[in-house]
């Protein structure tokens, strides 16, 4: 649809947790995230971002909200001939094959964004990157100890602790320094897996929103089989956060907010000791389909 001079695109962020690996779906052989054009023939955003997301991949839509509208003036605005606003939108499946017609598939999220990921310690990238960024800040002395701030905190720098949720912090400051592909650096200065346009930013705030999502709603029961493990429940929620949980408080903060009740079913399937099946309980179901 045009508005005034401005195209609305609808970008759909579809997260699913596979063996351990937090996914995303993308087309163009992974270049890009499943979104088309909001045209008249919409009856609403989340309803024609659902028929482009079927037409393009051919999986199935549950659990979707809004993740936020940019329209950045300086961004990536005559990718369609015209000023873009991009609305975009988080969803939780569960991985299935893609017979859609655009080339779909899952990737692993933190190919894209692979600083991320610290659940076998400190990524290696942050070396260069810290390096990078901090050649950056000192370029300018105008604005040498705003930008020196910025990249403490989100990095977590000296003595600031690592804080997960500043994903998009992150690459928009990556994005500044010019040490994104999308911001026009070199490909082989690039740091993680470049998408088009601004599909990787999208996947960013996407990642942000889940992360400090499940820290207070149940959602991550949309990414799990109907039975699971507490082992293989934990496993899933550090793909999702990108740090490990200590086993025993993992679970008992698991028991406390009585998410999840025995299946009365054992499963060898962890190559160790049989171990529990669970499913989560209905009445938290229903609670999270409601907020």
């Amino acid at each position: 649809m045009t508005i005034g001079f401005a195209h609305a695109e609808l970008i759909a962020v579809l997260v699913a947790v596979t063996g351990g690996d937090p996914r995303v779906m993308t087309i163009r052989s992974g270049d890009a995230l499943p979104s088309g054009p909001f045209e008249m023939g919409h009856r609403t955003l989340q309803s024609g971002l659902r028929e482009w997301v079927q037409e393009q991949t051919g999986h199935p839509v549950g659990y979707l909200e809004q993740l936020y509208t940019f329209a950045d003036r300086d961004r990536n605005n005559e990718i369609l001939g015209g000023r873009t606003i991009s609305i975009s939108y988080l969803g939780l499946v569960r991985e299935q094959a893609t017979p859609g017609a655009g080339r779909p598939g899952w990737h692993g999220w933190y190919s894209y964004l692979p600083w991320e990921d610290w659940r076998a310690g400190r990524p290696a990238i942050l070396d260069d990157i810290t390096r990078r960024i901090l050649a950056w800040a000192g370029l300018s002395a105008a604005y040498r100890k705003e930008r020196l701030s910025r990249a403490i905190l989100a990095f977590g720098l000296g003595d600031a602790p690592w804080n997960e949720d500043l994903v998009l912090q992150r690459y928009e400051l990556l994005y500044e320094a010019g040490v994104v592909a999308e911001a026009g650096c070199r490909v082989d200065s690039n740091c993680g897996r470049a998408m088009f346009a601004d599909h990787r930013r999208i996947l960013a705030t996407g990642v942000a929103r889940l992360r400090a999502k499940i820290k207070y709603r149940p959602v991550f029961f949309e990414l799990m089989p109907e039975c699971f493990t507490l082992l293989q429940l934990q496993r899933s929620v550090e793909a999702l956060a990108g740090l490990t949980l200590h086993k025993q408080n993992f679970r008992r903060l698991i028991e406390q907010q009585e998410l999840v009740e025995e299946t009365g079913e054992m499963t060898s399937e962890t190559g160790g000791r049989p171990a529990k099946l669970f499913r989560y309980r209905s009445e938290s179901i229903e609670y999270a389909s409601r907020v």
